[in-house]
């Protein structure tokens, strides 16, 4: 089957939504034909290059989704890349071609117990993941963010709670996040595990859930949404092969 062509959107609003959080929304008249409840699918952006360079295409989660536009958040940090930086910039009427939807990426809430955990580039994901659980499900979240600011309003089942990490991601914010989890009380029964964070961190977790918490590959989503001191090309190939080692060993 081809592959469906990208859709050109305008963008609609930018808003600020926390310190290092900004929110665009799209939409236009190329939503028309949008599969609708995609909220925690991924577009990618396909950002222009100079000349007739391909577009760099930076991968992004669906946060809201309304009946003729969507909603995209784009952490914001120092070291800006092709994609923030893309988002700082634009205003209203300005436009983008994306790619997709992607499939969602949401817990298997079929456990006595959930986890979701990650740092900003994860927040609107989880964000997703925790309105849509249902109502009797308990756990934890834990979210490393920039500043006290950063922390966001989330709708959550109440036996889940809601852990947030103040730390600088590119200094400590990465084993905090880490430590933090291995430091929470053990629930007992069956576990389901949702995390997307950085690279090295997600490796250890991925070997503490299996090994530790024996969570089933079933009931775990570990994934790395960057890697530090890569761009988005290097991180790719680098998790293309710690996929492919990391299959052989379930």
């Amino acid at each position: 089957m081809a592959r469906p062509q990208p859709r050109e959107l305008e963008v609609l609003n930018s808003a600020l939504i926390s310190p290092h959080m900004l929110r665009i929304t799209l939409g236009g008249e190329q939503m028309a034909d949008f599969p609708v409840e995609q909220e925690s699918a991924y577009v990618k952006l396909l950002l222009p290059q100079p000349g007739d360079e391909r577009p760099l295409m930076r991968t992004y989660t669906i946060r809201r989704q309304r009946a003729d536009e969507i909603d995209i958040d784009f952490a914001l940090h120092e070291h800006a890349g092709p994609a923030s930086s893309w988002a700082q910039a634009a205003g209203v009427g300005d436009r983008i071609s994306i790619a997709g939807p992607g499939g969602k990426k949401l817990i298997n809430s079929d456990a006595d117990w959930l986890l979701l955990a990650g740092d900003m580039t994860a927040l609107p994901a989880i964000a997703v993941n925790l309105e849509q659980l249902p109502a009797a499900a308990r756990g934890y979240a834990v979210i490393a963010v920039s500043e006290e600011g950063d922390r966001q309003p989330l709708a959550h089942p109440p036996g889940v709670e809601v852990h947030w990490l103040v730390t600088d991601p590119f200094k400590d914010g990465t084993m905090a996040l880490l430590n933090h989890i291995r430091a929470l009380p053990r629930l007992p029964g069956k576990g389901a595990v949702w995390a997307a964070c950085e690279f090295d961190v997600m490796r250890q977790l991925r070997q503490y859930f299996r090994a530790e918490h024996q969570v089933p590959a079933s009931h775990r989503y570990i994934s790395s949404y960057w890697k530090q001191g890569l761009n988005e090309e290097q991180h790719k190939q680098v998790k293309r092969v710690e996929e492919a080692v990391f299959a052989g060993t379930e």
